[in-house]
């Protein structure tokens, strides 16, 4: 009787094993499944399946307080919690490695994880992890991420957020990545027409402990990486402070000289020709890029308000630079159709240009890809102390690289190219007209300052964009902030001096009238 009753026990043990290793070779089933549909180009097929492994891994049955499987590229980890979680630290040389997981990543939770859920229900939690070591899974548009490592994470809780203590997560690469923009980015599904999701910064913030470490410190749980993107040397972190106050005072200024402009404009009771309506479109465009850029650094963490905000500040600066080149475009006509120039509705046209074709411009982008604007990171090298470390500052502002190259870097190339043609034009034809003077240095001074305000009033200044390389990375960014902050108000003092000339002017001519008058 006893041995029927140790061949029973015997018996239930072995099925009960049997079962449970079934169940745990229910998610490496779905490992294998995408896998194999790794080379298909159905996305709803791919994010069902990434939905299946984490449902499989949530709810498999396992012996002991962790199950590990791994496949090719995919290595998925379970755990079970309870509500004396005190943290959990993770690391790639502690776990079973992947042929493709040749570089260190880790993972670091707080206790804060299971607070929420031990609030409402204490009971067993469990906390799946998932590497894929490929970015094939969590396709995007321009995106290139460190590795190809996406590293996931959930509790079966419902979402866990807006922790207070972040999520910390390591990735490691075997060389430096000076010379990167590097972002820690999470994927944010429905975000996307062309892919299940986009890669989004929101919630995480971007360290660099050392020249081949990239920490990141998120407040949720969700799949992780970081996005790798060219860029030119990063910029000292010990000039930030100069260059922000820089931009703060100069920006400022640049406001209430545009507001003041605008205001003495239609203070003067007449009308005015097109040449000054120009000046005061153009005011108008660099009055909303000064408030816009202001703004960005505030808002960079603000989500929706700063995807609008760096929208905004994107035709705000097109604007600016299609009036710059408007303004050459009648400079134009004034030197070369001196005496043939009407236009008919020419203002309307104008207008209808200048803020128009970046209006739309910019519609077109937010309708194609909702996720080119938001907050950029602009990458700081801290060379001070005893170590070498980066870290990031963030403003709202245009995120895709093809659309920064064209719609930034090429529109404003072009402005500056086409202004500088004109204003060597205008040099041509000042000089010209001096030389057919009697005595040509009679008017140096004046025609230094002409000369001077036109360089203003084009722009050209925006060229020195293109000199941020080099040895000239340094001498350019103190330009640059210089000269383009303050650029309203150096329009403030074109408009100034044209009107003490043109006020000049007419005194001049009723004071020759009036003597002619007097003259028997």
């Amino acid at each position: 009787m006893d041995d029927h009753r140790v061949f029973f026990l015997c018996l239930c043990l072995m099925i009960a094993h049997s079962d449970t290793v079934e169940e745990s070779q229910e998610p490496l089933s779905w490992m294998e499944n995408l896998e194999t549909m790794s080379r298909s180009r159905n996305v709803t097929s791919l994010r069902g399946l990434i939905r299946g492994l984490e449902c499989s891994l949530l709810n498999t049955s396992f012996e002991g307080k962790n199950l590990t499987l791994q496949t090719h590229s995919i290595q998925t980890l379970a755990f079970k919690l309870g509500c004396d979680f005190t943290g959990l630290a993770l690391s790639s040389a502690t776990l079973e490695r992947v042929p493709q997981a040749s570089v260190p990543h880790a993972m670091q939770f707080p206790a804060e994880l299971t607070q929420n859920a031990c609030r409402t229900r204490p009971r067993e939690l469990r906390l799946i992890c998932i590497y894929f070591f490929t970015d094939y899974f969590f396709q995007s548009i321009n995106s290139s991420l460190l590795n190809n490592y996406v590293l996931g994470a959930q509790l079966n809780h419902g979402h866990v957020n807006n922790l207070s203590e972040p999520i910390n997560i390591s990735f490691w690469h075997n060389r430096s990545l000076e010379g990167y923009t590097a972002t820690c980015v999470f994927w944010k599904e429905g975000a996307s027409k062309d892919h299940w999701g986009v890669w989004s910064p929101e919630g995480c913030r971007t360290e660099q402990p050392s020249p081949s470490q990239v920490l990141c410190r998120c407040n949720h749980l969700s799949y992780f990486a970081v996005l790798m993107q060219l860029s030119p040397a990063p910029i000292p972190a010990e000039l930030l402070a100069p260059l922000t106050y820089i931009s703060l005072v100069g920006c400022s200024i640049s406001v209430v000289a545009s507001l003041l402009t605008i205001l003495l404009h239609f203070q003067a009771r007449k009308q005015g020709d097109s040449t000054t309506h120009i000046h005061m479109n153009l005011h108008a465009s660099v009055l909303l890029l000064n408030v816009a850029f202001l703004l960005s650094p505030v808002l960079a963490r603000a989500g929706a308000a700063c995807t609008a905000l760096a929208a905004i500040l994107h035709f705000a600066l097109l604007s600016c630079l299609t009036w710059m080149a408007i303004e050459g475009f009648n400079l134009y006509l004034l030197l070369v159709r001196v005496y043939n120039i009407y236009i008919r509705q020419y203002m309307l046209k104008l207008c209808a240009v200048g803020w128009g074709v970046p209006a739309l411009l910019v519609l077109l982008l937010l309708v194609d890809q909702n996720s080119v604007y938001g907050p950029h990171t602009i990458p700081l090298f801290d060379s001070r102390g005893n170590g070498t470390g980066f870290q990031n500052n963030s403003i709202c502002w245009v995120r895709s690289p093809w659309v920064h190259n064209i719609l930034v870097m090429g529109y404003g190339g072009l402005t500056s190219l086409f202004n500088l043609v004109v204003l060597a034009w205008a040099l041509r034809a000042v000089r010209r007209l001096r030389a057919q003077e009697k005595a040509p240095g009679t008017r140096a001074c004046r025609d230094s300052v002409t000369v001077l305000g036109l360089t203003m009033l084009l722009g050209t200044t925006w060229a020195l964009a293109f000199f941020s390389f080099g040895v000239f990375l340094l001498p350019q960014l103190f330009l640059f902030t210089i000269f383009n902050s303050l650029y309203g108000f150096f329009l403030f003092l074109w408009f100034c001096s044209q009107r003490c000339r043109s006020e000049a002017e007419v005194e001049a001519e009723m004071e020759a009238f009036s003597s002619s008058q007097t003259m028997p």
